[in-house]
């Protein structure tokens, strides 16, 4: 729920910013990315601080090296924060966070059907609704970086002649 609630916050926060001065926040997707980075930089750490052994526990069995594969993870979360807060990198790193989402998302199955004792929250019904709103987070900055990123990469067209300046001599 944590997470649920840093994305939210941080996003709604960035946009009132925005709405109070800060130009560039006032477009939803660089608020929303600031709010993901602030929600990747809180799940990263407790890769590595806090709830490292429930993590390493989450990974299904028929994976190796759980502790590892937490380790990379968690590295992988935070460099992907910090690369939403470049505009250069923002697309590279949304992308992969939207890909990690789902390629971690069966660890979240194996947990709410383990008969383990949950919070309700991480009950496999409301985990799947937050993963889908964390990955419409991902993707909307996706999409909105892939836009940016296409813009600046247009070329000129060919297939129309350029018009001629007024008053330029014409050809005769």
């Amino acid at each position: 729920m944590e997470p649920l609630i840093t994305l939210v916050g941080v996003t709604l926060v960035l946009r009132a910013i925005g709405t109070f001065g800060a130009r560039p926040l006032r477009h939803f997707p660089t608020a929303l990315r600031g709010g993901l980075a602030a929600m990747f930089l809180l799940t990263g750490t407790v890769h590595f601080v806090g709830m490292r052994e429930e993590l390493v526990a989450m990974v299904p069995g028929f994976l190796p090296a759980p502790e590892l594969i937490v380790t990379l993870t968690g590295v992988a979360e935070l460099a992907a924060a910090i690369g939403l807060l470049i505009p250069r990198t923002a697309l590279l790193a949304a992308s992969g966070l939207t890909a990690l989402l789902v390629v971690m998302f069966p660890a979240n199955v194996a947990l709410a059907l383990s008969g383990q004792p949950i919070p309700w929250y991480d009950e496999l019904p409301w985990r799947t609704l937050m993963q889908l709103v964390f990955l419409a987070a991902t993707i909307t900055v996706v999409i909105d970086r892939y836009r940016a990123w296409n813009s600046t990469r247009r070329m000129p067209r060919t297939d129309v002649p350029a018009q001629a300046s007024v008053g330029a001599p014409s050809g005769s």
